[in-house]
Parts: structure tokens; C-alpha cells; sequence
């Protein structure tokens, strides 16, 4: 189904029964938001900062 196992649907109900339905949408931002500032992170803004002494 979906190529989704037992397994992954007995995850995304157990989410769902411990936030439920209202929290879910500001975890997945919240969850985004962190993986769009670890690849930034990652990649390196290539305006890093270093300082001369």
C-alpha cells in the first residue's frame, strides 16, 4: 500500500495518538525547518566569517 509496511503505519499511529491531529502540522514545519538548516550547515554558506589577527 503505498509502499508503506506494517511497520511505517503502526509509526504514524502511534504519532498521531500521542499529538494528534492539531500538533502535526507544526511538528512537520518545525521538522522541515530544521533539515533546511542543517543542509544550509552542511553546505557551508561560503560566508564564513574569519577573522585576522
Amino acid at each position: 500500500m503505498f509502499g508503506l509496511s506494517l511497520g511505517h503505519l503502526l509509526i504514524v499511529g502511534i504519532v498521531v495518538l500521542l499529538f494528534g491531529n492539531r500538533r502535526l502540522p507544526e511538528l512537520g514545519q518545525a521538522l522541515g525547518s530544521g533539515l533546511r538548516a542543517f543542509k544550509k550547515g552542511l553546505e557551508g554558506d561560503g560566508q564564513e566569517k574569519v577573522e585576522e589577527k
